[in-house]
């Protein structure tokens, strides 16, 4: 490893350390209760706590899009660990149908939710008219019966949420890889 890569690599440790801080000092957002389509009937995000009183909403663009469902399936492998702390959620605009069918065939374990009328990915800031859907993901605390969005993250190639783009950077980039 060369010095100008220690340096590098050491200054974006200091700056995801100072993401962290400024993201717990930012405030919450007070939301709304939403609602959402399963197989079994309608679900009310609030409900999507269970036991918990924290909450990861994954906003994925459903089935077409080969890159929301390399993330799906990068977050498969971590659901557990994760719903040690809170409980967790996929949100497509697909069907319940169709989200159980391609989550069978994909062997996902995580509960999926569906917003084919956009509202709440709408209030999230993971739909408009100008660009449609966004990958991402919101996380959420309710306390005194309301419930905060503490923070929020857009997936996309190279962020933090999908280890096939470091592993890429090691081979000198994607070189026009995408996945399928």
């Amino acid at each position: 490893m060369t010095p100008e890569i220690q340096e590098l690599e050491r200054r974006l440790l200091e700056l995801k350390e100072n993401l962290q801080k400024a993201r717990q000092a930012a405030p919450r957002q007070e939301v709304g209760d939403a609602s959402f389509a399963t197989l079994d009937g309608d679900v009310r995000l609030d409900e999507l706590f269970g036991d918990k009183d924290e909450l990861w909403t994954v906003h994925n663009m459903g089935q077409s899009c080969p890159y929301c469902t390399l993330w799906a399936d990068g977050l498969n492998g971590s659901v557990r660990h994760l719903e040690d702390r809170a409980a967790f959620v996929v949100v497509s605009p697909d069907s319940p149908a169709e989200q159980r069918a391609f989550a069978e065939s994909r062997g996902w374990t995580f509960r999926m939710v569906s917003d084919r009328d956009r509202t709440f990915t709408s209030d999230m800031g993971y739909w408009n008219e100008k660009d449609g859907w966004w990958p991402g993901v919101s996380a959420f605390v309710r306390e005194g019966g309301k419930i905060y969005r503490t923070g929020t993250a857009v997936f996309g190639p190279g962020d933090d949420f999908c280890p096939i783009w470091p592993m890429m950077d090691l081979m000198g980039g994607d070189k026009g890889w995408e996945p399928r």
